[in-house]
């Protein structure tokens, strides 16, 4: 018999970060743990508010139903839970961790084992040109050979200054720039900032322009001078015949899988499907969870040998992170097996 708890835990940001949605200072989450006899297994519900699909006045009641109802068959409960892809993710990790000889080893491979890396890209969070410009002479120093900036928030001109300067310095041989808009265009004046954007050889642009404008993210993936990948456009699109034809009608260049967001390793492993079936690139980023999460997605990201920098580099920017074996050293995400795990602030009973 699986018995099953939540604990609900505040992230707090080391400094405030800045999207186009505005200024993160925390971040609640959510830990899934289920025990049965003296086997624990724990998985990380990675909520995240104002965007996630289940950003609900329920969503504490649907994790006290799916604790009642632990039991059930695991597909069953997957598939009940199809509106709540976050508890779907948290489930799916607390389930394999129950069943792994180490509950924190849900896939072994060569990178739980210290023995490989997986690369990653630099995140520079928005703010005033010269907060960025400092991040991004930080993220250079560190051995990062991708980076990603948070471009909408302030004015275009600045951002174009700070991608000037970076080429300046660096050619795009020696660093790969993404930039992601998170929806902050206008359909009207994308296609023109694109062109603009091109000039400095990205790598590509997240959302430029909000979610759910099929008709006008198509005009734009069909002429933009850069590859477009889609992000916020996934979310909440839980039928296969959907997920067929948002990628079939607007045809981007790449997309960009949240586990916590689409329905955890199966609803990756979905969209993956999808998405190769069309010749669409994909990578693979975390949702600001804290480490416990982390980890699962790295782990599952190492898995499917995907060699593009994924986006992983979020596990030190809380002050009350779970200390973890995860480092990140010159651009690229280790396992460090001589560093333990320290679940001591859940307080699980």
């Amino acid at each position: 018999m699986i018995k099953a708890s939540f604990k609900k835990y505040d992230l707090h940001f080391k400094q405030p970060s800045g999207t186009s949605r505005g200024i993160l200072r925390h971040k609640t989450t959510y830990f899934l743990q289920l025990s049965k006899g003296d086997k624990l297994g724990l998985g990380e519900c990675g909520l995240f508010k104002g965007l996630s699909a289940d950003d609900v006045p329920d969503y504490e009641d649907k994790l006290q139903w799916l604790c009642h109802n632990c039991n059930e068959k695991f597909d069953d409960l997957f598939e009940d839970l199809k509106a709540y892809p976050s508890i779907q993710f948290g489930l799916e990790q607390a389930f394999l961790s129950l069943k792994s000889i180490d509950k924190f080893v849900l896939f072994p491979s060569e990178f739980t084992n210290g023995k490989a890396k997986i690369s990653i890209n630099g995140l520079i969070w928005m703010g005033s040109k010269d907060f960025m410009s400092q991040q991004i002479k930080e993220k250079l120093k560190a051995g990062f050979t991708t980076i990603k900036l948070k471009i909408g928030a302030i004015d275009f001109q600045s951002e174009l200054d700070l991608l000037k300067y970076i080429r300046s310095e660096f050619s795009h041989q020696e660093i790969e720039i993404r930039v992601d808009a998170n929806g902050a265009f206008t359909p009207k004046e994308a296609l023109e900032k694109l062109k603009r954007l091109s000039d400095f050889e990205l790598h590509s642009i997240e959302q430029p322009i909000k979610a759910n404008q099929w008709e006008a993210m198509a005009n734009l993936c069909s002429k933009t001078p850069l590859p477009i990948a889609l992000d916020e456009e996934l979310i909440g699109v839980f039928e296969k015949t959907k997920k067929e034809q948002l990628l079939r009608e607007i045809k981007p260049q790449y997309i960009i899988l949240k586990p916590s967001l689409i329905g955890g390793f199966k609803g990756s492993n979905k969209w993956i499907s999808l998405a190769e079936k069309q010749n669409i690139g994909w990578w693979i980023t975390s949702a600001l969870e804290s480490n416990i999460g982390l980890n699962a997605i790295a782990q599952f990201t190492y898995s499917l040998k995907n060699k593009l920098p994924q986006g992983l580099g979020t596990g030190g920017l809380f002050t009350n992170n779970l200390a973890s074996p995860l480092e990140v050293n010159k651009g690229a995400l280790f396992y460090n097996n001589d560093t333990k795990w320290d679940l001591s602030p859940l307080n699980f009973n």
